[in-house]
């Protein structure tokens, strides 16, 4: 059976070469509008893997992905981080000047924010995917149109790139988990960080112990993000990243975390891949 990746957007988006890189091979796409159709997508098995989007370095952390993952018990199996190029895009001819409105997806636009303050002529719209803008532009001939995207958009669309490299700050990354509905068997030799959530009460202190759990156990904290519990107010939810040298320090560590804590969930364990 062929293996059938979902990605947020269409072909040519950052998921698309997320899916392109990562999976070393031009697999069968299921192009979704959104996170959410994304997951769909998954749980009704038209694909077995989805490439989601969590965090950049200049926009920050993705806040519903990770309830997205931890409400559909979507296990993250793998991690990418891809290098993000954006670019100013038209049909050919036009320059910056023609242009009088922009569209892209507002996580792009939020990362460009600062170039098109020097722009104030132009609008800026907010759309469902970079790539898919593109196309759009393409196929509608729209002048007068940009789009926010990757050169491989620009490429696959046939338009002209007026300003490339517009992110805010250089390097611009952005870090993709791998989902599914299940688990890969890892062996624990091959495992060196995990994505855990648990909740806490708001009590002086609460935080800090658990942190000094993982610091005695010798697990290297990479992220935390904190979401409220909308049942139960004045109680969190954290989201945390962990990596470690070896397997037994992490399960010390998720045994003593698991006492401490309240609906403590292991969301993934997988390779780094920043080593």
């Amino acid at each position: 059976m062929e293996k059938r990746i979902a990605i947020q957007g269409i072909r040519g988006s950052f998921h698309h070469q997320v899916a392109k890189e990562f999976f070393n091979e031009d697999t069968f796409l299921d192009e979704c509008m959104s996170f959410e159709s994304l997951v769909t997508s998954l749980i009704e098995n038209k694909a077995q893997q989805g490439v989601m989007a969590l965090e950049n370095s200049i926009a920050g952390s993705i806040i519903p992905n990770y309830a997205l993952i931890d409400n559909n018990d979507l296990h993250i199996v793998g991690e990418h981080y891809l290098d993000i190029h954006m670019n100013l895009m038209a049909i050919k001819g036009q320059k910056i000047e023609d242009i009088k409105e922009v569209h892209s997806h507002p996580i792009a636009l939020l990362q460009c924010a600062v170039f098109f303050k020097k722009y104030p002529h132009i609008r800026l719209v907010e759309s469902v995917d970079t790539a898919e803008t593109a196309k759009r532009i393409k196929e509608g001939n729209l002048l007068g149109i940009g789009a926010v995207a990757g050169p491989i958009a620009a490429k696959m669309y046939d338009l002209e790139i007026i300003a490339s490299g517009i992110h805010t700050v250089k390097p611009n990354k952005t870090r993709f988990a791998i989902v599914k509905t299940s688990k890969d068997e890892l062996s624990k030799e091959e495992i060196n960080k995990a994505s855990i959530k648990f909740e806490l009460e708001d009590k002086a202190g609460n935080l800090s112990t658990v942190l000094n759990v993982m610091n005695n156990c010798k697990l290297n904290l990479t992220k935390i993000q904190s979401m409220p519990v909308i049942e139960t107010p004045f109680q969190y939810s954290f989201f945390v990243d962990v990596v470690f040298e070896k397997y037994e320090h992490y399960e010390e560590a998720k045994k003593i975390l698991e006492l401490m804590t309240t609906h403590f969930k292991v969301l993934g364990e997988y390779k780094n891949a920043r080593i």
